[in-house]
C-alpha cells in the first residue's frame, strides 16, 4: 500500500506546485501523522482542503484545513 494527499482548492480541484511535498507514506497513520504536522504550511501554501488516497483508491476527501 502507497499512501498520499493530494492537495485541493476550495472546490475540490487538484493543485499543483513544485513547492508543495509530494511525500508517500507507508501507512494511513504515518500519512495522517505527517498531515498533523505540515497541515498550516499547507494552508499558507494555497491549500484549502486533502484528500487521502491509498495508490488510486480515495479514503477520504474533502477535508478542510480550515479550522470550523
Amino acid at each position: 500500500m502507497t499512501w498520499r494527499w493530494r492537495y485541493e482548492d476550495a472546490n475540490g480541484g487538484e493543485v499543483t506546485s513544485r513547492e508543495l511535498p509530494r511525500e508517500i507514506f507507508t501507512s494511513q497513520a504515518d500519512a495522517e501523522s505527517w498531515l498533523g504536522e505540515n497541515w498550516r504550511e499547507l494552508l499558507e501554501s494555497g491549500v484549502e482542503q486533502v484528500s487521502l488516497l491509498d495508490e488510486d483508491r480515495v479514503e477520504y476527501s474533502g477535508m478542510s484545513l480550515r479550522a470550523e
